[in-house]
């Protein structure tokens, strides 16, 4: 069942199904179902779906990316993200796939998990024919960056539409008294990535109890995308319900 009724919301929910892959490459029974849980998200608002496939498959694998790519068709209002690093195994899905966006992200093969973002003046030249090849395909190219303001210029001069915020560092001191401080530098860079022309993206560790701080604080936010905390509520309260309240606290955010 499509959901085209569903509300306009100021920033856009990306569900990461990278987590539902990893559970399901425990067994070799195909479930969870990867695309079965795209379904029950986009069905419950979300705006879009992200995968990183890694070159190792830990969690999403190459059919993953195909399959979610087929299924997205049926949903023509929503959006497909892929992410990775460009030097590794990405280029190739963006090629084939041709998704909505693809976010550039500067990991090592066998990283744990994101944990910095790409660093300007240094990277840009390498990066530039990249970003070009993607936005010659009708691909929207975001690159994870850290909340560097004087560094949104140059994401901007190498050609990127947005900039995805490494959000870490403020999930981390949520409970702290660092908490205003990371805000004010997470404010700070949107701000400079938004006068650079840029759109602003931002994950990583963004949950039920923070994300709504954030999206007051952190100007023209187009788009969270949030994975971990996400599923992890999932198993307790169902695709469904977490949906609509993660969709809750971005409304929330707007209500002040």
């Amino acid at each position: 069942m499509n959901a085209a009724s569903t509300p306009h919301l100021p920033t856009a929910l990306s569900v990461n199904l990278n987590k539902v892959a990893l559970v399901r490459n425990t067994r070799h029974l195909g479930i969870p179902s990867v695309t079965r849980a795209a379904t029950l998200c986009l069905q419950a608002g979300a705006r879009g779906i992200t995968v990183h496939p890694r070159p190792d498959e830990r969690h999403i694998r190459a059919h993953d990316v195909h399959d979610l790519a087929e299924l997205m068709k049926a949903w023509p209002d929503r959006e497909y993200n892929i992410e990775g690093n460009p030097f590794h195994n990405l280029m190739g899905f963006v090629r084939t796939v041709r998704p909505h966006q693809v976010t550039f992200v500067p990991d090592s093969e066998g990283q744990f998990t994101s944990d910095h973002g790409w660093s300007f003046p240094a990277d840009a030249e390498r990066l530039r024919p990249l970003i070009d090849e993607c936005r010659a395909l009708g691909v929207r190219v975001s690159l994870f960056m850290d909340a560097d303001a004087p560094a949104m210029a140059g994401a901007r001069a190498a050609g990127a539409d947005r900039v995805e915020l490494y959000t870490e560092p403020y999930a981390a001191a949520w409970h702290t008294p660092q908490r205003t401080g990371q805000l004010e530098r997470f404010r700070a860079a949107a701000q400079a990535a938004l006068i650079a022309g840029l759109g602003v993206n931002a994950g990583h560790d963004l949950n039920r109890d923070n994300l709504t701080a954030f999206l007051r604080t952190v100007p023209g936010v187009s788009e969270v995308s949030i994975g971990h905390a996400l599923m992890a509520d999932a198993l307790e309260l169902g695709y469904a319900a977490t949906i609509v309240e993660y969709n809750r606290c971005i409304a929330d955010a707007s209500d002040r």
